[in-house]
């Protein structure tokens, strides 16, 4: 798999427009690590990148391919560097953020206080109720 003259394009334009220069990056090649057999650990497809004013830093491994870890390695450390340094929330970073707030546990407080309200929504909606005929 490789990625278009497009896509490569539109990555440069997107590091200009944040003020990423390519000169101020650090690139290595890693042997990758866990699944992927035997190819994966021959080959030095896993992609370090670090941006060496802000010392950001990036891994990726999500492809067996060398082009297209390095294509996804820099898309990563720009929404790592608009997050970070420009104080931008990425809508990657807000879906996570949104399931780890999902995902946390309440305290007493907010357990009782939603379960008080919960009663009072039940009592409200048994008011609403027609009498009952006997």
């Amino acid at each position: 798999m490789s990625i278009s003259k497009e896509k490569e394009e539109e990555i440069k334009k997107l590091m200009e427009s944040i003020g990423i220069d390519e000169n101020d990056l650090i690139e290595k090649f890693i042997i990758g690590s866990g699944r992927g057999g035997q190819n994966l650990q021959k080959t030095s497809s896993c992609v370090y990148l670090k941006h060496l004013p802000s010392g950001i830093e990036v891994k990726c491994q999500k492809d067996r391919s060398r082009e297209v870890n390095r294509w996804l390695a820099r898309r990563l450390l720009c929404e790592k560097f608009q997050h970070e340094v420009l104080l931008e929330k990425t809508k990657k970073i807000q879906e996570i953020e949104k399931i780890r707030r999902q995902k946390k546990t309440r305290s007493r407080k907010q357990k009782r206080k939603m379960v008080e309200d919960k009663r009072k929504h039940h009592e409200k909606k048994n008011l609403r109720l027609k009498p009952q005929e006997d």
